[in-house]
C-alpha cells in the first residue's frame, strides 16, 4: 500500500491565471493575442477556474490594454471558463464606463465575468498624461467603485442615470492590491481581495491579516476570500525552465529601465543592468515564483498556499513564447491534478 505521506505535493484550492498577452522575443501583437486564445482554451480543458487579463500601458511586452476589448474576444472562443479584469485601473476611466463595458460583457456571457479593480496607473508619467488621468483620481478610488457598484445594481446610485447595459447584471468585483490600502477597502466593501505577491511581494502577509481581521459581510460575500498572485514557469526540466527565467529577468529589465534618452536597452545594457545592484528590483519581484517541472511548481505553489493560507492561486506563466506560455499551463494542471473539486468559489 502507497503511504499518502509519499505523495507529490499539491495545492487544494482553485488555481486561476493571469494573462498579461505577453509579447515574446520576437512574437508580434497579433500572434500574442492569438496565444490568449490558445491559452484560454487549454485553461478551460484543463480545470483552471478563471482567467483575469490585466490593464496596462505603455509597456512592450504587454497587449493587455484594451482590457475589456480582449476579454470580450477571449470569450467568444471559449465556453465556461471565467473571464475578467485582474485589473481595470479604475482611475483612468469614468465608473460609467466602466459599467457599462463589463455590462456588455455579463450580458453577452451571463455567469462567466469578473471585475477586479486597481487603483494604480498600470502606466508611466507619460501614459498617465496621454490618459488625461486627474492628479487626485487615485483619492477618489473608494468611493468610485463603490459607485461602480451601484451602477451594476438593480439601483442606480446616479439620479437621471443608469448604466445600459449593466445595470441588474450584479459583476462580482474584486479589490486588487499591493499595499495594505486595497486590503482594507476590501475589508470594509465586504469584497474579495487579490494581492499582487507576484511582482510586490513585500506586504503580503501583513495585507492578508488586515484583509482578514477587518472584513466585513456584504451582499456578494458573507466570509473573506484572499487570493494571490504567484509568477510559474513550468517546463520539461529544470534546465530549461532556468532559461526561460533568464529570458524573464531580461524582460523585466527592459520594461523597468530605459536609456537615458528614453530608448530601448541594447542587450549589452541589459547585461550590465543585471550585473549591478539593480538587478535586486527585478529580481525581487520575482519572490514568489515556481520555476521547474510542472510537479516542482505544483509542490511550490503547495507550500505558498499553506503559509498564506488563500483561498485561490493566481498564477501568472512567465515564458519566452506562447508555445511555452501554454505548455507551462498544461505541465502545471497535469501535476496539481486540476479538474478535482477544491474550494468555495468566490464568484
Amino acid at each position: 500500500m502507497t503511504d499518502p505521506t509519499d505523495a507529490p505535493a499539491r495545492p487544494d484550492v482553485p488555481l486561476s491565471i493571469l494573462d498579461l498577452a505577453a509579447v515574446g522575443p520576437g512574437e508580434s501583437i497579433a500572434e500574442s493575442f492569438a496565444g490568449s486564445v490558445r491559452l484560454a482554451q487549454a485553461a478551460e480543458r484543463l480545470g483552471y477556474r478563471r482567467i483575469w487579463y490585466a490593464e496596462h500601458h505603455n509597456i512592450r511586452s504587454i497587449a493587455s490594454s484594451a482590457t475589456a476589448v480582449l476579454i470580450a474576444h477571449v470569450a467568444a472562443h471559449t465556453e465556461t471558463i471565467r473571464l475578467g479584469a485582474g485589473g481595470i485601473m479604475l482611475p483612468n476611466h469614468s465608473p460609467l464606463v466602466i459599467a457599462e463595458q463589463f455590462g456588455t460583457l455579463a450580458t453577452l456571457h451571463p455567469g462567466r465575468i469578473d471585475l477586479g479593480l486597481g487603483r494604480a496607473p498600470g502606466s508611466d508619467t507619460a501614459a498617465m498624461r496621454a490618459l488625461r488621468r486627474d492628479e487626485l483620481s487615485s483619492e477618489r478610488f473608494p468611493q468610485d467603485v463603490q459607485e461602480l457598484q451601484g451602477l451594476l445594481s438593480d439601483n442606480s446610485p446616479l439620479s437621471g442615470v443608469i448604466a445600459i447595459p449593466g445595470k441588474g447584471t450584479h459583476v462580482p468585483l474584486y479589490i486588487l492590491g499591493s499595499s495594505l490600502f486595497g486590503a482594507q477597502l476590501a475589508a470594509v466593501l465586504g469584497l474579495p481581495y487579490a494581492f499582487a505577491s507576484h511582482f510586490a511581494p513585500h506586504s503580503l502577509f501583513d495585507a492578508l491579516q488586515v484583509y482578514r481581521e477587518n472584513f466585513k459581510p456584504s451582499a456578494q460575500l458573507a466570509e473573506p476570500y484572499a487570493m494571490a498572485g504567484v509568477g510559474v514557469i513550468a517546463a520539461g526540466d529544470r534546465v530549461e525552465a532556468d532559461r526561460q527565467l533568464e529570458v524573464t529577468r531580461r524582460i523585466r529589465v527592459k520594461s523597468l529601465f530605459k536609456t537615458p534618452g528614453g530608448g530601448k536597452l541594447t542587450e549589452e545594457e541589459v547585461d550590465q543592468i543585471l550585473d549591478s545592484p539593480r538587478a535586486r528590483a527585478v529580481d525581487e519581484m520575482l519572490t514568489y515564483s515556481a520555476i521547474g517541472t510542472g510537479a516542482e511548481a505544483a509542490a511550490y505553489l503547495a507550500d505558498f498556499q499553506g503559509k498564506t493560507g488563500v483561498q485561490e492561486l493566481i498564477t501568472v506563466h512567465y515564458a519566452d513564447s506562447v508555445d511555452n506560455r501554454v505548455r507551462s499551463v498544461e505541465l502545471l494542471a497535469e501535476a496539481a491534478e486540476l479538474g478535482a473539486p477544491a474550494g468555495a468559489a468566490a464568484g
